[in-house]
């Protein structure tokens, strides 16, 4: 079926992507035949349609236009790289983006896969290409990286033409540095991950010391293990 992303990009009226507070997922309203969520974030959900699944549809929820606007103009400025994916362009609600085949890091833990120093390595290298075109690599965490042919692709660019440092790159390359040989290959549970993620939320905003906040994460992974 020949398709240009624009004809599919209406098939998806139907759809409704709703925010929540907190750093919560989105949840989505509606149903549309043909496609299947591949994604969800904090405020977007992304699809992927069957009959061309080159594509991939990242559908921002109402109020996030901001977002939208700002992703859209990063991979402008990105261009090709090897790190990232491209985008075909945009509409008031969605981008439209090269369809990127992988596993999220987040996922790797749930599924206990491998995730090789090779990862790391490559992530650094984005960071760079990041800084040497003016952009701020910022937002970079579990969900936002593919791991890719045992390489890295970089997902969610929103965040990098906004100014400082969120620490969470840092936050997750020492702590892959220095715990995860602890739970290397073996399969997280959801719950854990999850308490986690919402215990850092709250952690980086009240607390000063990332290494207190893991020596309570490792423990909780002592009872887990």
């Amino acid at each position: 079926m020949d398709q240009s992303w624009q004809e599919i990009a209406k098939l998806l009226s139907a759809i409704n992507v709703v925010a929540h507070p907190n750093n919560e997922p989105v949840t989505i309203e509606g149903i549309t035949e043909g496609f299947r969520c591949i994604g969800v974030g904090t405020d977007a959900a992304v699809f992927q349609f069957l009959e061309a699944p080159e594509y991939a549809f990242k559908l921002y929820a109402e109020g996030k236009e901001g977002k939208l606007d700002a992703e859209a103009k990063v991979y402008d400025e990105i261009g090709s790289s090897f790190y990232f994916s491209t985008c075909y362009g945009a509409t008031d609600r969605m981008l439209a983006i090269k369809y990127e085949h992988g596993i999220t890091l987040f996922d790797c833990l749930l599924q206990g896969i491998h995730v090789p120093e090779q990862v790391i390595a490559d992530v650094e290298e984005a960071r760079g290409y990041i800084r040497k075109i003016g952009l701020n690599p910022r937002d970079i965490h579990l969900k936002n990286i593919l791991l890719q042919n045992g390489r890295a692709k970089l997902l969610d660019v929103s965040e990098y033409i906004k100014q400082g440092n969120d620490f969470r790159w840092e936050h997750l390359k020492k702590a892959y540095e220095e715990y995860y040989p602890i739970i290397d290959s073996k399969p997280m549970p959801f719950w854990l991950l999850d308490t986690i993620r919402k215990w850092y939320h709250h952690w980086n905003r009240y607390s000063s010391s990332f290494d207190e906040f893991m020596k309570i994460v490792s423990k909780q992974i002592s009872y887990w293990n």
